[in-house]
């Protein structure tokens, strides 16, 4: 794996592969080859981080309903082959293609109050509180970066959120309004940096947190709900109305 920036040494542990962030493995590869195709070979690691954040954040369809509790579901290699999925599996998909670019980058995750949330999604979950938001921190240069691709270009037009856009000068992470001046969402509490996905503890916080939503799953309910979020319904006028 080539060495894309000088980077600081505290770095240097987010560039291995890992288990569930197999950045090594063949899928991955191939989405990140994909992704760059185009750039020269001799891109910036900053020029390669943008065209994967945009990669992940827009070939991956948001579906906040797209929620497994199989471990192996949590896999990068797994999550290249989807066409959709929720904030963690794209922030663990992010983080593998950007150190199989030689980006040293490490899993976040936060807890965060959606404001503007669906009814169909509140009440499934009991909360407007998400916990284990995913991002990613990237580190390019002597700066690092806190960057999410949850939500693609085509949802937020749809609900009036303002895009994110990385620049790859500055962190790229959820609006705290949207643009009708409505709360969106608030960061509440960060559960800090991993090297891999803290899997047992993130699937048993899960189910405690989510009861009814983890009936719905376990019963292979969840997938079959129709929402806003996964096409098969018109907005309702309610600009702003979206899920993290």
């Amino acid at each position: 794996m080539a060495r894309q920036n000088d980077f600081p040494p505290d770095a240097e542990e987010y560039l291995a592969p890992a288990e569930y962030v197999d950045s090594d493995a063949p899928a991955v590869r191939d989405f990140v080859a994909a992704a760059l195709k185009g750039l020269p070979a001799d891109a910036s690691a900053n020029d390669k981080a943008i065209r994967l954040f945009e990669a992940v954040r827009d070939g991956l369809r948001y579906d906040p309903y797209m929620i497994s509790l199989d471990p192996d579901a949590y896999r990068a290699s797994t999550i290249a082959k989807a066409d959709a999925g929720y904030c963690v599996p794209k922030a663990i998909l992010l983080t593998a293609c950007l150190r199989a670019a030689g980006i040293p980058a490490a899993l976040g995750f936060a807890d965060v109050r959606n404001h503007l949330n669906t009814a169909k999604l509140t009440e499934l979950m009991g909360t407007d509180l998400f916990i284990y938001h995913g991002y990613v921190q990237l580190w390019l240069g002597n700066e690092s970066y806190k960057i999410t691709p949850a939500f693609n270009i085509e949802l937020c037009e749809r609900f009036g959120v303002k895009p994110l856009v990385f620049n790859g000068t500055s962190d790229a992470l959820f609006h705290e309004y949207n643009q009708n001046d409505q709360r969106h969402m608030e960061y509440v509490n960060d559960r800090g940096l991993f090297r891999d996905v803290p899997i047992d503890q993130f699937l048993k916080d899960f189910r405690e947190a989510y009861p009814n939503m983890v009936t719905h799953i376990d019963r292979g309910e969840a997938r079959d709900i129709k929402d806003t979020f996964t096409a098969d319904e018109s907005p309702t006028g309610k600009k702003g109305e979206i899920s993290a």
